[in-house]
């Protein structure tokens, strides 16, 4: 399998089950919570930063299609998990700017999951 491919699925499924954990059982919500605990989000910036490493090693691919929203994703993902290290506190202030927004949010990450879904089963790569 193609490594756009593979990371396309990785993340849509992934995002797909985050968003609808968001929409349903406000996921999202208690996620914000978490931060204020800043171990708990030094923690999962490890992981954050590992998958985004891992995005970024496999697929710095920097071309004009859809699959540039893969590396996109995983630098993001990269340079979130250094936040979440880094600076744990300044992560519990931009989360608390989406608390009030959490389904919009919620809806917005099933949707980009489906589409890196649907681009990864549509896609000729």
């Amino acid at each position: 399998m193609d490594v756009t491919i593979f990371l396309a699925r990785f993340w849509g499924s992934l995002f797909i089950c985050l968003g609808l954990m968001s929409i349903i059982a406000k996921l999202l919500g208690r996620i914000i919570k978490y931060t204020e605990e800043k171990a708990i989000t030094v923690s999962t910036g490890y992981i954050t930063f590992l998958l985004g490493l891992g995005t970024v090693v496999l697929h710095n691919l920097w071309v004009f299609d859809w699959r540039v929203t893969v590396t996109i994703l995983g630098w993001v993902t990269f340079f979130k998990g250094i936040t979440k290290i880094g600076f744990p506190g300044h992560v519990n202030k931009r989360a608390q700017d989406f608390k009030s927004q959490q389904v919009i949010w919620g809806i917005v990450i099933l949707l980009i999951g489906v589409w890196f879904f649907w681009m990864s089963f549509s896609s000729g790569t």
